[in-house]
Parts: structure tokens; C-alpha cells; sequence
């Protein structure tokens, strides 16, 4: 007699990474002097919980960039008292010399005067490690804020990973899940891809453009030594306002000045937080004017405050125009 046994469906194979297995990465460890809030820096550079080239797990930052060299993946393992780091790709040199300004350590508070506001000074006390980093790369920073001019978070985050999936270069690396690093040449990113990632066309508009002036930019952002020099580089190009040149500042430089300018929740926030009331950006701007040369960092502090202005109404509903 024979006995049939129904044998279990083997499980399905993993998909097999089309890449070569990858090189042993480059090391690197970096101690800062004082202690900074490095993980809270770097962190703070990622696009959308879903952003293709930045992640956490584990413990472990994942970055993907296209740096000057080449394309870089970096793995970030920040401890207590140093911030250790691999890289992959020919721009890994690159990515680990930068490491410690992505830290926040170009960023000095001194002269930063915290206790002109009793809830300023109570949240940096508890967070008196905090940092601005920076990416040094100049373009990739301007092109991801305009994602976000005028639209929902969800939306911007929502094209930028599509783009960077559809048009990026896959990231080296055994990154865990593909990562990709911003595309070489965003000029060249057909009008149709723009439309199915559901990026309106004056922002797709504004990053062709200005792509086709990157090198000048680049070189003129860089050279240029304070916020009102590099404002007049980035509002210069067709589509850039104050809002598109602060957050390219801030994401870039880690400027520890720059304000928001014209967006759509910060002056409410800013308002409610300090006096308790709404205001608008004129009076944001009045409001931040005493910390002028750290009023970033007083926006990030408030954001760690805790005290949110109640919802008035429902949520934004954002628009889908690609059936169009």
C-alpha cells in the first residue's frame, strides 16, 4: 500500500539582488568634542517615512546620496559618546569626510541666548545636545524643497520617492530594502514621469530649469558666506520663493537662521507656542527677531516643546490631478 504524504510548498525564494555581492565597505568613526544630538541631526534630513534614500532600522541609518564623487550609501550606527560609519560606492570617501557636519558639528550655538522666553529655555535644557547637520550637497537639497512647495507632506514625499525610485540610481551596498540616490541628471526626467509621481508642473517646471543651471548654483550657493547671499542665488531661479530658498538653506548648510517663511502651519505654531495665539508670518518674524542668528534653531526647539496649536478643522485632503 502506498501511503501519499502532501509535502509542505516550499517557500518562495527571495528575489535574487541583480547587483554584485558588494565590496567591503570603507570605516569610519567620528567622537565629537561635546556631546550633540547626532541621531536627532541626521534623522531630521529624511524625506517621508518611505524615502528611498534615507531609512532607519535596527538601530541604523541608511543613506543613499549622490555625492560629488559618485554615488555613496552610508550605514550610521550613532552611540553614546561616537558615531561609527560604513560606506559604499566610489563617493564613500566623500560621504565619510562629510560625516561629522551631517552630525551638526559645523553648527556652534554660542551667543545662542535661550532664556528670552521661559519655554525656549525649558526645552534647551533638556535638549541642550541639539544640532543643526547639513549635506553639503546643494542642489538635491533645492530639488527636494520644491517637492514640497504648496502641496501636502504626503504628496511631496509621496512624488519624491517615486521619482528617485523611477529615475535614481540604486544605491550600493547590502542596503536593507533598495535605496536609491537622487538621479544624475533631473533634466532629463520626461514630463509624462513628473505626471504619474503627481508633481504639479510648476514644480517640475522650476527643477528642470534650474537643473540646467546646477553647476552654477552649486558653485554660487557654496561660495556665497551668509543666509542673505545664498537667498539671492536660490530666488534668483524662475519658481523659487523664500520659503523654497530657507528650506535648501536649512537641509544643505544646516543654516541655524533660516525661517520658513510663507509656510502654511509654522507662523500659527510659532504664535501659539510663544504668546499663545495665532499670528501671521510678519509676526512670526517679529517674534523670532530677538535669537536673529539662531532663529532655526529656537524653531526646532519649539518643535520638540511639545505645545501644538489644537486642530481647528479636519485634515487637508490632497488632490490628485494625474487623471486629468
Amino acid at each position: 500500500m502506498t501511503t501519499r504524504v502532501r509535502m509542505p510548498r516550499p517557500a518562495a525564494a527571495p528575489a535574487r539582488d541583480p547587483r554584485p555581492a558588494p565590496e567591503r565597505p570603507i570605516e569610519t568613526e567620528y567622537r565629537p568634542r561635546t556631546p550633540i544630538d547626532a541621531h536627532r541631526a541626521i534623522a531630521l534630513q529624511q524625506r517621508g517615512t518611505h524615502d528611498p534614500a534615507q531609512t532607519s532600522t535596527a538601530g541604523v541609518i541608511w543613506r543613499a546620496s549622490r555625492t560629488p564623487a559618485g554615488v555613496a550609501t552610508l550605514a550610521i550606527r550613532v552611540e553614546r559618546a561616537r558615531v561609527r560609519a560604513a560606506a559604499w560606492g566610489p563617493g564613500a570617501e566623500w560621504a565619510l569626510d562629510q560625516l561629522p557636519r551631517l552630525c551638526g558639528a559645523d553648527d556652534d550655538p554660542i551667543g545662542f541666548d535661550p532664556h528670552r522666553h521661559a519655554l525656549v529655555a525649558e526645552v534647551h535644557r533638556r535638549h541642550a545636545d541639539l544640532r543643526l547637520g547639513r549635506t553639503d550637497l546643494v542642489f538635491d537639497a533645492l530639488a527636494s524643497a520644491v517637492f514640497e512647495q504648496k502641496v501636502t507632506g504626503l504628496q511631496a514625499f509621496g512624488a519624491w520617492r517615486m521619482i528617485l525610485t523611477w529615475c535614481g540610481e540604486r544605491a550600493p551596498g547590502p542596503t536593507p530594502r533598495p535605496m536609491f540616490a537622487p538621479p544624475a541628471d533631473w533634466h532629463l526626467v520626461p514630463s509624462w514621469t513628473w505626471h504619474r509621481a503627481g508633481l504639479e508642473p510648476p514644480q517640475s517646471r522650476t527643477i528642470v530649469a534650474a537643473a540646467a543651471r546646477r553647476a552654477s548654483i552649486e558653485q554660487a550657493a557654496g561660495a556665497a558666506s551668509t543666509g542673505a547671499e545664498r537667498d539671492a542665488v536660490f530666488t534668483s531661479l524662475p519658481g523659487v520663493g523664500v520659503w523654497t530658498s530657507a528650506e535648501a538653506r536649512i537641509r544643505a548648510f544646516g543654516d541655524p537662521d533660516a525661517v520658513s517663511v510663507g509656510d502654511y502651519h509654522l507662523a500659527h505654531q510659532v504664535g501659539y507656542a510663544l504668546i499663545g495665539t495665532r499670528v501671521d508670518d510678519d509676526g512670526m518674524v517679529a517674534l523670532l527677531e530677538p535669537w536673529r542668528g539662531h532663529r532655526q534653531r529656537v524653531l526646532r526647539l519649539l518643535a520638540l516643546s511639545g505645545v501644538l496649536e489644537p486642530r481647528r478643522g479636519p485634515r487637508l485632503a490632497p488632490e490628485d490631478h494625474r487623471a486629468r
